[in-house]
């Protein structure tokens, strides 16, 4: 393994992208044949996975492996790749529930098919089309993360390891999920739901549980290794929703692929608006009744909106928040159980994951 994590880093997402496109490749091959019909299906799935992305999902998994003592092969690197099918699950149905316009720039995946339905003319109501087609392509997507694992190759003591990591970790995102959809329905605001949506909606799925699938993928992966990789996976989990839930009000659209303020504009109920809630003026909540969750909200309405979180210190007690959580994951890197690889994989991974700008 190299010693520069940047570069090893590099070499495994172009390793994991190559699984990715194989695996794509003949999935699409599969669909054509029973109909031409699902062009459109393994099409879009297939530039949604491979057009862009982090890998993070996998390249934290590699990090726990390379943690663990693990020495990397190609079973390996494609039971790594399927957390991408998982993250492709949960973002088109995020984009569906959230009723986002864009993901990376480019239409969301609803968004897509309501526009072939509009542009082709067909029959029947384009914004049911687009519904259902991304709530049956956020389905096969969670379908192929399964079929993906269990062809890669793993060893019958690998599959018994891993695979209760991997139910856990889905059952964990979808109540998540759900309890984010709850969370809109609250008559107020409050930071520790929004805290607990955040670690499991995003933080356990995105860190924790691929550092453990990683361990659990190695010989002889032992509880403190397991405990180890929680240490650091829970905070910096957090910090990464948090970071991204910044984005969403402060992001540049150009970066981000989605428009200024779009958080603002569903309405969503994340750390940082319960913190603002929490100490804003009687003058500022009525502002924000007005504007907050407002779909045709436009620019003036995101500054004023933005204004008021900057002026309660609720933005600058987040970044505070941030950084807190970051050094308890960046101290919890140095832990003995790790090699030493293994720790500069996870320190490299944390500052990735928290000064992002997309």
């Amino acid at each position: 393994m190299s010693s520069e994590p940047k570069a090893t880093l590099t070499s495994v997402r172009s390793a994991v992208e190559e699984e990715l496109s194989i695996f794509l490749n003949r999935e699409a091959a599969y669909l054509n044949s029973i109909s031409t019909e699902l062009s459109p299906v393994s099409d879009s799935l297939t530039s949604f996975l491979l057009d862009s992305g982090k890998r993070l999902r996998p390249l934290f998994a590699f990090a726990g492996f390379a943690a663990s003592g693990g020495t990397l092969d190609k079973p390996v690197v494609r039971a790594m790749a399927a957390l991408e099918l998982l993250q492709a699950c949960a973002v088109i149905h995020d984009d569906l529930m959230d009723g986002s316009d864009t993901r990376r720039g480019k239409p969301s995946i609803h968004r897509h098919f309501e526009s072939m339905h509009v542009q082709d003319e067909l029959e029947g109501f384009a914004p049911h089309y687009g519904l259902s087609a991304a709530v049956l392509l956020g389905d096969l997507s969670l379908v192929w993360s399964d079929q993906m694992l269990n062809s890669a190759g793993l060893t019958t003591d690998q599959c018994a390891r891993v695979l209760p990591y991997y139910n856990e970790m889905r059952v964990e995102l979808m109540a998540g999920q759900f309890l984010d959809i709850h969370e809109q329905t609250q008559k107020n605001t409050s930071v520790d739901r929004s805290m607990t949506i955040a670690r499991y909606k995003s933080g356990k799925y995105t860190i924790e549980r691929p550092l453990h699938l990683g361990a659990a993928m190695t010989p002889n992966p032992s509880p403190e290794i397991f405990a180890a990789l929680s240490a650091y996976g829970l905070p910096l989990g957090e910090a990464f929703q948090l970071r991204d839930d910044l984005l969403g009000v402060f992001g540049d659209p150009s970066v981000t692929g989605k428009p200024a303020g779009d958080d603002l504009r569903e309405g969503k109920r994340t750390v940082l608006i319960a913190m603002t809630n929490d100490r804003q003026s009687e003058s500022q909540r009525e502002i924000a009744r007005k504007y907050f969750g407002k779909p045709d909200l436009d620019v003036q309405g995101v500054e004023l909106l933005r204004e008021i979180i900057e002026t309660t210190g609720a933005r600058a007690e987040l970044e505070a928040t941030i950084e807190r959580l970051t050094d308890q994951a960046l101290t919890a890197a140095q832990s003995a159980v790790f090699t030493e690889d293994g720790s500069a994989m996870l320190v490299e991974l944390a500052n990735i994951a928290t000064k992002r700008s997309s």
